[in-house]
């Protein structure tokens, strides 16, 4: 009787939330002397925000160099809620004010 209610709450983890939805994404890979990069792109208009986060799912991609290729997997995209948010802006504020940060000397350096 005591496992009943753990069976339950198992099953209500696995179900969708707003917060938190699966989502068909397609994966581009190309790893050459001209370019190296992987972009992921979910299907539909799905709109990220600050703080949000995609995780990709299955095997790790390998391919060899010189060549591209395109792959299709699935995506868990959980959102952030609005103190996610709001952190996530107040650190990309900051992070970007490093790039700011420039000092002049008058005179020359000698």
């Amino acid at each position: 009787m005591a496992s009943h209610p753990i069976e339950e709450r198992a099953a209500i983890r696995t179900v969708p939330t707003a917060k938190q939805f699966d989502i068909p994404c397609t994966i581009t890979v190309e790893q050459s002397s001209e370019h190296f990069h992987a972009h992921v792109e979910l299907a539909g208009d799905v709109e990220l925000e600050p703080g949000d986060k995609v995780r990709v799912h299955g095997d790790p991609i390998a391919i060899p160099f010189g060549q591209s290729a395109v792959f299709e997997r699935a995506a868990t995209v959980t959102r952030a809620g609005a103190l996610g948010r709001l952190l996530t802006r107040i650190a990309a504020y900051f992070d970007l004010r490093e790039l700011y940060e420039v000092s002049f000397n008058p005179g020359r350096i000698k």
